[in-house]
């Protein structure tokens, strides 16, 4: 069983940079997950520099332990993890590496693995959609951000982009729209009925105004009554957070959430049948305090975190039929 290599007494910062000092290993037998780097900006319609998300949010990982206080739960006692390293792309070349992407990521899947990826540009959840339905068929996808990412391009020939993944992802039957949400969009889109957009493609979508109008709980009971047992591909987008907690990103939109409220919202959805993650768009080199990459890297634990919570749940329901 893989667990984080901390020792008490040996300094958090020294060792090789994996996410949350998680042991580096390319074999995936005795794994339960394996959190990987993907580190690609080719789809950016803005700002680049995401490619180097992946490394920041390793970085900023080194202090996290493997215990969930709020939770109370060791996610290390349930769960067998490691760090991947990062999949092989071709920057510039989109199509190329939605192909290697999903080629990398099509064993893990089928091995029952969950992969926590981390981004990158938004567009490479493209290939992790694709890679998860060939071995769960249609996910439902639950989905945070500042923006809906079902724009269409104006030339087929160039459709790819970190702003149309769900469009085309949800046309080609990867992902089931009708099972699954879209949380958090705001901001100043090019028409007034964008967010109709995508509701006519079957998302249900709650901008800022939407989710903060519900109480946590209730957005998270939302969430679970729309997805239902179906396998669940979760996406974080960093612009998810108010800019205040994430100026590193390429297209920041103010008026969004706290860190707080986006642990709370993620805690609350314990129990989804989660078979995959990805943590996109943190930009480095527009935030030298590396606060994004810190909050960053612990979304990313609250997804491990969830994890084990449902490893737990298992547990406790085979010993209660057990006797």
């Amino acid at each position: 069983m893989y667990r984080p290599l901390i020792e008490k007494g040996v300094p958090l910062f020294s060792g090789i940079r994996t996410f949350m000092h998680l042991p580096y290993v390319k074999e995936l037998d005795n794994v339960d997950y394996a959190v990987i780097g993907v580190p690609f900006d080719t789809g950016v319609s803005y700002a680049v520099g995401t490619r180097f998300g992946p490394a920041s949010i390793r970085e900023m990982s080194q202090r996290i332990r493997p215990i969930s206080t709020a939770m109370n739960i060791d996610t290390s006692e349930y769960l067998s993890g490691i760090d991947y390293g990062d999949l092989k792309v071709h920057p510039g070349y989109i199509d190329y590496s939605y192909e290697a992407i999903e080629e990398q990521l099509n064993p893990i899947f089928a091995k029952g693995i969950v992969p926590i990826m981390l981004g990158g540009d938004h567009s490479i959840s493209y290939p992790h959609v694709k890679a998860a339905a060939n071995t769960y068929g249609p996910v439902s996808l639950v989905h945070f951000d500042s923006h809906t990412d079902t724009g269409k391009s104006m030339d087929e020939r160039k459709k790819h982009s970190h702003g149309t993944m769900f469009r085309y992802a949800a046309e080609e039957g990867l992902i089931n729209a009708a099972t699954s949400i879209q949380i958090g969009m705001r901001g100043t889109p090019f028409a007034l009925n964008a967010l109709d957009e995508s509701r006519a493609l079957g998302y249900e979508v709650l901008s800022t105004d939407d989710a903060k109008k519900l109480s946590i709980p209730e957005l998270c009971e939302r969430i679970k009554q729309r997805v239902g047992d179906n396998p669940v591909f979760l996406t974080f987008d960093i612009d998810f957070l108010d800019p205040v907690f994430a100026p590193g990103t390429g297209t920041p939109e103010v008026g969004g959430f706290t860190t707080y409220e986006a642990q709370q919202m993620l805690r609350g959805l314990a129990g989804l049948n989660l078979i995959g993650f990805d943590l996109v768009e943190v930009l480095p080199d527009r935030d030298l305090t590396k606060v994004t990459s810190l909050n960053a890297a612990n979304i990313v634990f609250e997804f491990i975190t969830l994890l084990a919570l449902n490893r737990r749940s298992r547990k406790e329901a085979e010993s209660a039929v057990l006797g």
